[in-house]
């Protein structure tokens, strides 16, 4: 069985991210592993319309509230006396997961589910459905809309 020593989180800081991280911890403590947690702050073919001036501004004003919240998520992380890292960039989310994963030679990823469905899973599609078809390494979903049992 192989070890799981690395595991990336990637985060959209909505509203079930408290429990995608608390989740991710456990998992970690649990093997003893360091979390590597990443924001994609995608584009949107949107952008162009709005113009170059305002849709840059837009962008680094969600790029800054993005790369505040990881900082204190990863200084809480860390007070639990835990090895992480966050990191906030800008792209397709997918490619930038699962980039990260293979750059980190990461053992796991852990990534959350929005339950869309009908028409919006159709247009926008799954992320965490196309990161585990592509992630080098095995992929947890983990359902925030269901209760967790605890033992």
């Amino acid at each position: 069985m192989q070890m799981i020593e690395k595991i990336v989180v990637p985060v959209d800081f909505a509203e079930n991210t408290d429990k995608l991280v608390a989740y991710a911890c456990a998992v970690a403590e649990r093997f003893e592993a360091a979390i590597h947690f990443i924001h994609v702050v995608a584009s949107y073919p949107g952008d162009v319309m709005i113009g170059a001036p305002f849709a840059e501004e837009y962008r680094d004003r969600i790029m800054f509230a993005a790369e505040e919240r990881m900082k204190s998520l990863v200084e809480d992380c860390k007070g639990k006396g835990r090895t992480c890292t966050g990191i906030v960039v800008g792209g397709e989310p997918v490619e930038k997961i699962v980039d990260l994963a293979a750059s980190a030679a990461a053992d796991l990823v852990v990534i959350s589910t929005h339950g869309a469905k009908g028409l919006e899973k159709i247009l926008l599609g799954s992320v965490a459905e196309r990161v585990l078809k592509r992630a080098h390494c095995p992929v947890l979903i983990m359902n925030p809309f269901k209760a967790l049992k605890k033992k």
